[in-house]
């Protein structure tokens, strides 16, 4: 006979053993090794909280010191890979297995442990992807997660970076799984309720307040001139001619640029209140004087940023904010915003190869993907209209009947034609097939298929794919606008010609745009002294931005 009660059996089994540790849901950060001994099981599937910016980084270090021979064969199954413990316990024998989505800080390490062999892994997702299989096949039997206070009931408020917190919750205990959260006070009562106690089994009140990386601060002090070259050509080039208002940008100072130069260089082009109203992204610093100037009217935000705290508050008209006046930022809602409601995508990447496919994926670096391609894809599912979906799908129609015409998401790839140490941006093939091969995966790690790429921008001009209408033409696009670098180098420069005759590819002089213009001088804030003017001494920058 069917004992359709065995997974709820088994988690309050766990969940009895663990209140051996704990006074009702409270356990000291001194007993967390113990708990989790105590309610993990071999082969596990694990969900560490943290993506690329908060970090459950007291439970991080209390799964790495867990002791192999009781925990051990555990399947990860988290967004980042970002703090040394993540990668720890694969070489100490606790985890095993590893889906993901991004490993930034992480990834020349865990490229290196991907080409030895000491992590399986299954694949490198987007968010949403990620998310979705917490549903389906990959949904985690024990959630370790962090939030910023609890009451004894457990509670949890997440403040400002709730971020992934919600949905892992949702997933693991609506499954007969256990979560375990770690939080910076126990308090008598929460701010507002972000995760009811019902969901809550334990509460380990940390050693110190959670990890959060400002990763999206950007000083205006380290912009330069290229990259306001840059900025100038998408901001004239793509953001007037498509009128973008609804948008999201990707992590970069080529984008930071473009949020400067919005109250100079856009309003000198009489574009306030006709572009960039709408956003699905973090709370920038770069942004501020943007919103001060009045051009940005409503921002939905992934999580927060290390600083923006009391500007956010002061300013609920623009963001989301709870009774309590702080941010109320949701990942999965927050991806889903920018995948179907946001009609331009901005980011940059490592490499982009002859057909426009990137990645983040090198020889030596694995750095996952994030959010980006769900942000960087044109998705088939949407239904609404807008002015700039229908253009960009006007200029993408080749065949078929106009009535049956659907829009085009603007997906720009901006990305200077050499990076670090001169490694070129374009290349021939992607280091991501050779990595496929290396170890055997079915899928390699392409962040934005060429096929989804409307727009490459570099200081050497734009080229707009949607006007190809071969894969030759597309090419030659491409090749036209890499510089010098081999790719570059390898145009057929007659074929380039006629496509720029064609406006395929346009040079800063086609846009009318002259580059000894492009100086700092138009940056509407020059250094993070000058964000804090513009914030009215509201923004508070990390301590390693201040130089005052």
């Amino acid at each position: 006979m069917t004992d359709w009660q065995r997974d709820r059996k088994a988690r309050d089994a766990r969940i009895a053993a663990g209140r051996a540790h704990a006074e009702g849901k409270v356990v000291p950060a001194a007993r967390a090794v113990d708990l989790l001994e105590a309610v993990l099981r071999p082969g596990d599937r694990v969900c560490l909280e943290g993506d690329n910016q908060k970090q459950a980084d007291c439970l991080a270090r209390a799964l790495s010191a867990c002791d192999p021979a009781r925990v051990h064969d555990l399947h990860m199954v988290q967004s980042g890979i970002v703090l040394p413990e993540h990668l720890d316990v694969f070489e100490q024998g606790i985890a095993k297995r590893l889906d993901y989505s991004y490993s930034g800080p992480q990834g020349a390490r865990i490229a290196r442990m991907l080409y030895g062999g000491q992590i399986q892994l299954g694949a490198v997702h987007t968010y949403l992807e990620l998310f979705a299989r917490y549903f389906v096949d990959l949904t985690p039997n024990v959630a370790l997660i962090a939030g910023v206070s609890a009451d004894r009931e457990g509670n949890l408020y997440t403040g400002p970076n709730t971020e992934d917190t919600p949905t892992v919750v949702e997933a693991t205990a609506f499954k007969n799984g256990v979560v375990i959260a770690q939080v910076n006070a126990i308090v008598d009562r929460v701010p507002r309720v972000d995760i009811p106690a019902d969901r809550i089994d334990f509460v380990v009140e940390a050693d110190r307040p959670f990890y959060v990386e400002p990763l999206f601060t950007r000083d205006p002090a380290a912009m330069t001139e290229t990259q306001i070259l840059m900025a100038m050509m998408a901001i004239k080039g793509i953001y007037a001619e498509y009128g973008i208002r609804r948008l999201n940008h990707g992590i970069g100072f080529g984008t930071a640029a473009i949020e400067l130069l919005l109250p100079t260089y856009g309003e000198r082009l009489g574009l306030k209140k006709k572009i960039a109203t709408h956003w699905a992204l973090n709370p920038h610093p770069t942004l501020i004087p943007a919103i001060e100037s009045g051009w940005v009217e409503q921002v939905h935000c992934f999580g927060s940023e290390v600083g923006m705290d009391r500007y956010i508050r002061a300013r609920p008209d623009v963001f989301f904010t709870g009774a309590d006046g702080s941010l109320r930022s949701n990942r999965a809602f927050c991806q889903t915003a920018g995948l179907y409601a946001c009609d331009l995508f901005i980011g940059s990447t490592l490499q982009i190869d002859l057909a426009g496919h990137s990645s983040t994926v090198t020889t030596n670096r694995v750095a996952g993907f994030g959010g980006a391609p769900n942000m960087g894809c044109d998705p088939h599912g949407r239904r609404h209209p807008s002015d700039t979906w229908m253009k960009a799908g006007r200029e993408a129609l080749v065949t078929g009947d106009p009535a049956l015409m659907r829009g085009r998401k603007l997906v720009v790839q901006l990305v200077e034609t050499f990076g670090d140490k001169l490694v070129p941006a374009f290349v021939e093939r992607l280091d991501a097939l050779e990595l496929a091969k290396k170890i055997g995966l079915e899928l390699a790690p392409v962040m934005v298929y060429g096929d989804d790429v409307t727009h490459i921008v570099t200081e050497e001009g734009i080229a707009n794919l949607l006007l190809c209408r071969d894969a030759d033409e597309r090419e030659q696009a491409i090749r036209g606008v890499a510089g010098y670098t081999e790719v570059g180098r390898g145009r057929d420069r007659a074929a380039v010609e006629a496509l720029r005759a064609r406006g395929i590819v346009r040079r800063p002089e086609d846009l009318g745009i002259e580059p000894l213009d492009a100086d700092r001088s138009l940056l509407a804030a020059r250094s993070i002294k000058d964000l804090v003017h513009w914030s009215g001494g509201l923004y508070e920058p990390p301590a390693r931005f201040r130089n005052w």
